[in-house]
């Protein structure tokens, strides 16, 4: 065997045995499959896109430890954990803060007067923007044990780190408590198979 040959080998395997990094793709936005938060490996337990009337306004991810099927076991679950959102279409920071205000006057009872008072801070964050969230910024929410909710916009702090996990509890129930944003997408978030009604006789 030629040293050239050993060479050319030895570079083919290297190449066969780097481990290429999965991906989901939704509408152009290519999400992992799997994500480091605080040293952890997470995994991509669903996936989805958020409608309003027709219009498709952003593709999220939620990554936890292992899969997790219900709320109360992704509340349950130690450890880091990740929302990301992609934006697929502009919107103002007012309407992001309208949402977040109509989330908090619904939930407000269950809710800990701490946790509503983080939330509208975020709302208020996302409102001081200049021009909102345009197509194509990603906003990522993670829960890290020992330092708090984490947020950022394209990769850079927008507040800072809340430790109460009260806070990050009440953004999951956002897109996954009983009254959730868009219900079709909670389904996915938690790896479901989608409902299928039956058709009437």
């Amino acid at each position: 065997m030629t040293s050239r040959f050993r060479t050319s080998l030895a570079a083919a395997c290297v190449i066969a045995c780097t481990p290429v990094m999965a991906s989901v793709n939704m509408e152009g936005i290519a999400l992992d499959e799997s994500v480091l938060v605080a040293g952890k490996n997470l995994k991509l337990n669903g996936a989805g896109i958020s409608f309003r009337l027709i219009f498709k306004i952003y593709a999220m991810g939620l990554y936890l430890p292992d899969h997790k099927a219900t709320i109360q076991d992704v509340l349950a679950t130690d450890g880091p954990r990740r929302l990301v959102i992609t934006m697929l279409r502009d919107v103002s920071g007012e309407d992001f803060n309208e949402a977040i205000i109509n989330f908090v006057s619904t939930e407000t009872g269950s809710m800990q007067t701490k946790s509503i008072g983080h939330v509208m801070l975020l709302g208020k964050a996302i409102a001081s923007q200049p021009k909102g969230l345009r197509k194509g910024d990603t906003l990522t929410m993670d829960w890290v044990p020992g330092t708090g909710t984490v947020i950022e916009l394209n990769k850079k702090p927008l507040v800072e780190p809340m430790r109460d996990i009260a806070f990050y509890n009440a953004l999951l129930n956002i897109w996954l408590g009983d009254k959730p944003a868009d219900p079709a997408l909670k389904t996915k978030l938690l790896g479901r198979p989608p409902q299928v009604r039956a058709a009437a006789n």
